[in-house]
């Protein structure tokens, strides 16, 4: 048994999704607005409550719960699915140079995991960790909001828009989060 499921479904959770491949796939703001807004639409819709983000190249970190009746296992496998087949639709309709080559790999991708579909962008899964400490809890948020200076995209964590950085210290971010301080 994996001990990165989401067991309680009252849980808080640190959450990690990658590309297969790790393919660089959101270096495009179009790509990265999809994710954003399915965010909210689970938000809005699905009783997700999205605590902090970031939404690196290849991956996203989040730190997310439910709201009590809802499943969050339900919604990160829907989003998992609807946020696949929209950015494979936005990669066949976007002009993009790597446009072959993308579904090329997310069709290979398919074919060997026999997984029944034409493309698969996601690997299986989404690596959740229970928080259960504030230690933890301090620990995932920093290394969150410190992934993209890390990677060296900007000097300061506020400074990258897709993450929830901006909206821990007091700016307006690209999507508002539930903060836990």
């Amino acid at each position: 048994m994996s001990q990165y499921k989401i067991r309680d479904p009252e849980g808080l959770y640190f959450i990690t999704w990658t590309v297969v491949g790790w393919v660089d796939l959101f270096i495009r703001n179009e790509y990265r607005d999809c994710l954003l807004e399915s965010f909210r639409y689970c938000v809005r819709e699905k009783g997700l409550r999205l605590h902090a983000y970031v939404i690196m190249t290849s991956h996203l970190h989040a730190i997310v719960s439910s709201e009590e009746g809802h499943d969050l296992v339900a919604t990160m496998r829907d989003m998992k699915k609807f946020t696949s087949k929209k950015l494979v639709g936005l990669i066949q309709e976007t002009p993009e140079s790597r446009r072959v080559w993308l579904l090329h790999k997310f069709c290979f991708e398919a074919e060997r995991t026999e997984r029944g579909q034409d493309y698969i962008l996601w690997q299986q899964g989404y690596h959740a960790k229970q928080i259960e400490t504030t230690h933890f809890l301090h620990q995932k948020l920093d290394y969150i909001h410190e992934n993209p200076v890390a990677a060296g995209f900007v000097s300061r964590p506020e400074d990258y828009l897709y993450s929830s950085a901006r909206n821990y210290c007091g700016e307006l971010g690209m999507i508002e989060v539930e903060r836990l301080y």
